[in-house]
């Protein structure tokens, strides 16, 4: 299914965008295009977008504390021009790395429904379809964890996640996952700079590996 900015399938979702474009006459404020290279070998997935960052600027993990730690990581690995993200028009380029999110749209709390990630997993689906063997998805959290999981008809209980937890999917991807780099996470430490190196340097080492 190919994307459209325009999608509405969600009513919940839909009804509360239209909500916040009220509020925020300035907000992007639709659902979320992937950004990046669209032949990458390494697919971010987060969770969705957060409302003053990826919903205000319409990139993803763009103008949030989310994005802070996500992008320097980027850039320390040779995936990103430069080290912030603060806006569309800012200049940073992605190499061989595009950034998605399970659900494209802005949920209420931050807390998409289960049907609501099954709406947008056939998005997520097409992303994951041009992939080339030996690609790298990069999960942020549990739920993006899983959407990938589904977007491959894949069972939960084989690929179950954990931080630094290493898959070799059934299609020829492999997923690496990692505690979502939120501002909760970073600020009580349960996911610290270091530990999300480790799972980058994970990533690196593996697609390095491919042409070595």
């Amino acid at each position: 299914m190919k994307f459209s900015p325009a999608c509405t399938r969600c009513e919940r979702l839909a009804g509360f965008l239209a909500e916040v474009r009220s509020q925020h006459p300035d907000y992007y404020a639709r659902p979320v295009p992937s950004f990046g290279d669209p032949t990458a070998r390494l697919l971010v997935v987060g969770l969705a977008p957060g409302m003053h960052g990826a919903n205000a600027t319409g990139r993803p993990f763009t103008g949030d504390h989310a994005g802070i730690l996500l992008y320097q990581t980027l850039f320390d690995f040779g995936f990103a021009s430069q080290p912030v993200a603060t806006e569309p028009d800012d200049g940073l380029q992605l190499t061989d790395c595009r950034i998605t999110n399970a659900v494209r749209c802005l949920p209420p709390q931050n807390k998409p429904l289960g049907a609501e990630v099954n709406n947008c997993n056939d998005y997520l689906q097409a992303e994951l379809a041009v992939m080339q063997p030996g690609s790298v998805i990069l999960a942020l959290g549990s739920l993006a964890h899983n959407a990938v999981l589904k977007a491959v008809a894949a069972r939960k209980a084989e690929f179950r996640f954990g931080h630094g937890s290493d898959y070799a999917l059934p299609d020829g991807l492999r997923l690496l996952s990692s505690y979502h780099c939120s501002r909760y996470n970073t600020n009580t430490r349960r996911l610290t700079p270091e530990m999300f190196a480790a799972v980058f340097a994970a990533a690196r080492q593996h697609l390095d590996s491919l042409v070595a």
